[in-house]
């Protein structure tokens, strides 16, 4: 075999600015010069000796998709091809950064095995595009969410494999938590069941769809959502995954409702008597609509209602199972609330109300869950890591009761207080909402029969 230190050039490639590796005709490296090294972020002895199967580099095309070892240069010309101004990414074992390089390959002294495969090439990363698409995806105002393309069907799959920053802050899950789920367990009761199978339908058959969805947060919080799923595909046209872009339209289909309602009730003056009972059915349509989008909220107090309550409750329940916080489930009832009503009448007992619930929505933190549960009674969940301080939260609440001034549009001002039976207990899953609100109002019974304005606690932890 040929030495290579008899080639004339030897001098030339250790002073020249381009990168040069030699192979040998079975593609073990013999030869790299300062330029090669440094381009190629390896030691002389790391890079000496290896063949085109060494694991420390890989390449990527101008596409990002990992090259085939088959098709790196120096075996496209060990079976015959040769390359000219090919522009490949360069990754290797220690770091991320891809190095761009232009790369020429011939094979040199003949196709034998005393010949050898020469490799050029010359640094163009500055030439390439100076940002990240991950990064633009990272941060994008839009939810990216990448899953596989296999075992799609329920419960298991598609795993998710990324998730970006704007889906861990709408949903509350960490790119820790989230990643090997699916994205069924963002799903809840009132996601609509035929979007979903639209959906299932459309992966299995490895097409794009799009769909309005609701789904909830880790803490219950309902949201809805635009989805607009893609298939990826890989060099060899193969899907390999889905990437679901989403953005959260909550506000947006609220206020496109108001919209509509209003242009409509505007048409309703310029269409023609026999016309009316059409536009009645379609604006009777339309608030049914908007009353699904409202049926979480009570319409006196503007806080939420009791269904809004049994449903983030039910998932506050299994939220503190998972991560064995403490669970406390509070009744609140206006204290002698009757003989406001019949000394002041129902609209002023109304205002009360309203000034209540605007206190708790003051209250009560974005995680928390509370509502009008019905009459002058209120509700509230709330979740800790100890007993301590769920008692101190629900002392603060009665002084904050205590503390208001209600100004009624009669002229009078009022002050309340009220009685609250609380359940504490470590969230189990298999008892119902029921039993809990059960123990919550037999404490709430007793903080009445003891003389009202006070809280009373039923717990079974130490």
């Amino acid at each position: 075999m040929q030495k290579i230190s008899n080639l004339d050039t030897l001098k030339l490639f250790e002073s020249a600015h381009i990168g040069v590796v030699i192979h040998t005709w079975d593609t073990s490296i013999v030869y790299a010069n300062p330029q090669a090294l440094n381009l190629l972020r390896l030691t002389y002895e790391q890079i000496i000796g290896k063949d085109s199967y060494d694991s420390q580099w890989h390449f990527i095309d101008d596409q990002y998709q990992r090259l085939a070892t088959k098709d790196y240069p120096v075996n496209r010309v060990v079976v015959g091809d040769r390359i000219q101004n090919k522009v490949l990414g360069v990754i290797d074992g220690s770091k991320e950064r891809i190095s761009w390089l232009m790369v020429n390959a011939y094979a040199e002294h003949g196709l034998d095995d005393t010949g050898f495969v020469v490799v050029t090439f010359i640094d163009v990363t500055d030439s390439r595009q100076g940002f990240s698409f991950e990064q633009i995806v990272e941060n994008a105002q839009d939810i990216v969410v990448v899953t596989e393309s296999d075992k799609i069907k329920a419960p298991l799959g598609p795993k998710i494999v990324y998730v970006n920053k704007a889906f861990e802050k709408l949903t509350g899950y960490s790119k820790e938590e989230i990643k090997g789920e699916t994205p069924r367990i963002l799903q809840g009761s009132l996601t609509d069941k035929e979007g979903c199978k639209k959906i299932h339908d459309a992966l299995v058959e490895k097409k794009p769809v799009a769909e309005t969805l609701l789904n909830y947060s880790k803490t219950g919080q309902p949201y809805w959502l635009d989805i607009n799923i893609i298939p990826l595909f890989d060099r060899n046209g193969e899907v390999t995954h889905f990437a679901a872009i989403e953005r959260d339209v909550t506000e947006n289909r609220f206020h496109l409702e108001q919209l509509k309602k209003r242009n409509e009730d505007l048409k309703l003056l310029k269409d023609e008597l026999k016309h009316l009972v059409e536009e009645r059915t379609r604006e009777l349509q339309q608030a049914n609509e908007k009353l699904a989008l409202l049926a979480y909220f009570d319409p006196l107090t503007q806080i939420p209602n009791r269904r809004y309550f049994i449903d983030q409750t039910t998932r506050l329940i299994h939220f503190c199972q998972r991560h064995e916080y403490i669970l406390a489930i509070g009744i609140l009832d206006i204290d002698d609330f009757k003989l406001v009503n019949d000394k002041h009448g129902h609209d002023v007992g109304d205002e009360v109300l309203s000034a209540l619930g605007g206190n708790l929505k003051k209250f009560f933190r974005l995680d928390d869950a509370y509502c009008r549960w019905g009459g002058e009674e209120f509700a509230f969940a709330v979740v800790s890591t100890d007993v301590k301080s769920m008692e101190k939260l629900c002392q603060r609440l009665l002084k904050v009761i205590n503390e208001m001034t209600i100004s009624c549009s009669n002229g009078f001002e009022f002050s309340i207080n009220v009685s609250i039976g609380v359940c504490m207990r470590q969230a189990d899953p298999n008892e119902s909402l029921d039993t809990y609100m059960k123990i919550a109002d037999d404490a709430l019974y007793n903080a009445k029969s003891k003389g009202k304005n006070r809280v009373s606690f039923s717990t079974d932890i130490n």
